[in-house]
């Protein structure tokens, strides 16, 4: 067998298209996914599961219908189930996710944004 550490910034130069989720690595039913995000995204929610989200580098905001978090380099936020927000960075973000597989990035909301989370 054949051991090797997975590195996020390696992972993350691998692409450079933003607002879809690459697959690096899974455990039990989780996926870890690395995403690149820059702007807007699009109101959603989870209904069967919650999301989290860790910045690797830069800053990302979470808007809530509520209010809204903000996350610095290093932080990290799990949305709730059902929950209905949209993340937004003004500039580049590089995050990693956390979620089930199969879980569809824009959740039932669909559109262009929507991603395969396809793996690299």
């Amino acid at each position: 067998m054949s051991y090797k550490a997975i590195n996020f910034k390696n992972k993350l130069d691998l692409f450079d298209e933003q607002w879809s989720p690459k697959v690096i690595a899974e455990m039990n039913d989780y996926q870890f996914k690395v995403v690149r995000i820059q702007g807007d995204f699009v109101w959603h929610d989870h209904k069967d599961t919650d999301e989290t989200f860790i910045v690797l580098e830069g800053s990302l905001r979470i808007d809530f219908r509520d209010g809204h978090v903000n996350l610095a380099e290093g932080e990290m936020y799990v949305v709730p189930k059902g929950v209905e927000h949209k993340p937004y960075a003004e500039r580049e973000a590089k995050v990693l996710l956390i979620e089930p597989r199969g879980v569809v990035n824009t959740g039932d909301e669909g559109g262009s944004r929507t991603a395969e989370g396809a793996w690299i």
